[in-house]
């Protein structure tokens, strides 16, 4: 959906206070995917006029992730404090034309405004009170602000493209400012006259803007520029439907990569929070800049759901390819472990990654679930494996490890008939034989498939992991 002829350019424009947060993260997904869909220019903008707030390691943080998240700018990066100038003179040039003011008012004053509208149980709104004074009028001593003269009556109306037409009457918006005291310019012009200057086409953005929009759209008309298309979504909320706080994942996107999320399933369920596509759940990143447009967004709030982001990440594990999951792995277990994996783990974890994959829900249970692989002799019994750990189930496991040695090959099929064949012999269950296996091949009570996981561990391994255990009956 557009409603521009121009080539379609979007912007994403985090200010550099943080980390990129999961909401900022939607953001720059539904604008890069509009600009793709679209065949279009997806540019970024780092809005670090606060310049006491804003650091290098925020910035760094916020392009590690949407570089994590595959979504890649267009162009070079725009930081909006080097274009303090051009700002400024946008606003003398507002000036000369008389369609901004110089404003005068004292601290005092303004505080007294504020106290005004607050006993009047209204938002504070400058009265205008210099918007036609003379400056020879000035007080001394004080330094003025410059101010945009605003429409004073009629309407004005947004036809957004997500929440439809909104309207606002002119009297609720005031002269707002645009150079402050000292000169510098205010957010709102420096916004409007970077996305002019961007050639933006589409402002897509989190409906807490939807108020700024107004006083923007006028900004526009005043410098005689034609104005975007607006599109403001709505914000993510948590399960019980509350905003959005840390107790429900407003956390910044390098969290959800430590806590073992793949990008790819994080961007899935991103673009499913608040746009959908009919039933579809699981959906490729072609598959959504295909699809994606601003008609499906939604005009609710979007409610944030852990238990369907792991299960959307338990699906992406287990189609990913075994080589990479074993290189998201490595560090994991090295840190763990306090020391480098041996080629021999290596391969452990490449042969044995299919059954590992198909049982976690992200890395960290697959780090966890892929540590009996890696760790050196004798394994350490979780408290489930040394209940299973009987005498009598080591005395079983004294006899396996027997007839396991003669076995010609160390197939996975062979060790399975041998197992079983060994159960047959003792009258037992196979469970009887495969759960002492397992918790002295793993030291725990659940594993890949028995079978399987003796395969990887080859022969040596397997027969000395089974007599340390069975040698301390």
């Amino acid at each position: 959906m557009t409603t521009d002829s121009r080539p379609v350019v979007t912007r994403f424009a985090p200010s550099p206070t943080g980390f990129l947060h999961i909401g900022g993260a939607r953001t720059a997904l539904f604008n890069w995917l509009f600009a793709r869909h679209h065949g279009g220019t997806f540019r970024l903008r780092i809005e670090d006029t606060d310049r006491k707030r804003s650091t290098q390691e925020a910035i760094d943080a916020i392009l590690d992730g949407l570089d994590w998240l595959g979504l890649d700018h267009d162009g070079e990066i725009v930081h909006q404090f080097s274009r303090a100038e051009r700002h400024a003179a946008m606003a003398r040039g507002l000036l000369a034309q008389g369609r901004a003011y110089h404003c005068y008012c004292s601290p005092e004053e303004l505080e007294e405004m504020r106290a005004t509208a607050r006993a009047e149980g209204r938002p504070m709104r400058y009265d205008g009170r210099w918007r036609d004074r003379d400056a020879s009028e000035a007080p001394a001593g004080v330094d003025p602000v410059v101010r945009l003269k605003m429409p004073q009556d009629g309407e004005t109306t947004i036809a957004d493209l997500v929440q439809g037409p909104v309207t606002v009457r002119n009297d609720q918006l005031d002269d707002m400012v645009l150079l402050r005291a000292d000169g510098t310019p205010t957010y709102m012009l420096s916004v409007v006259v970077d996305d002019h200057d961007m050639d933006v086409t589409h402002v897509i953005r989190g409906d807490d803007h939807l108020t700024n929009t107004f006083r923007q759209y006028q900004l526009y008309r005043a410098l005689d520029w034609e104005t975007p298309a607006f599109a403001h979504i709505p914000l993510i909320h948590g399960p019980d439907g509350a905003k959005l706080s840390k107790r429900h994942g407003a956390l910044g996107v390098d969290a959800y990569r430590d806590m073992g999320y793949l990008p790819e399933a994080l961007r899935n369920y991103l673009l499913r929070l608040g746009w959908g596509h009919g039933d579809d759940e699981v959906i490729s990143t072609e598959q959504a800049i295909e699809w994606f447009d601003l008609d499906a967004v939604g005009k609710s709030a979007a409610r944030f759901d852990f238990v369907k982001l792991e299960s959307l990440n338990g699906h992406y594990l287990r189609e990913a390819a075994s080589e990479r999951l074993v290189e998201e792995v490595v560090p994991r277990l090295e840190k763990q472990l306090g020391r480098p994996l041996t080629d021999t783990a290596r391969r452990h974890l490449q042969q044995g990654m299919n059954g590992l994959k198909a049982r976690a829900k992200n890395l960290v249970e697959l780090t966890e679930n892929s540590l009996f692989y890696v760790v050196d002799r004798p394994l350490e019994m979780s408290a489930k494996a040394e209940k299973i750990l009987t005498p009598e189930a080591r005395r079983r496991l004294a006899g396996l490890q027997a007839a396991l040695a003669a076995l010609p090959d160390w197939r996975e099929a062979d060790i399975e008939e041998a197992v079983r064949g060994f159960a047959e012999s003792e009258n037992c269950k196979l469970g009887d034989a495969a759960q002492p296996l397992r918790a002295a091949l793993t030291g725990s009570n659940v594993s890949p498939g028995i079978f399987e996981v003796m395969a990887v561990l080859g022969r040596e391994e397997s027969l000395a992991r089974i007599a340390d255990q069975s040698a301390a009956a």
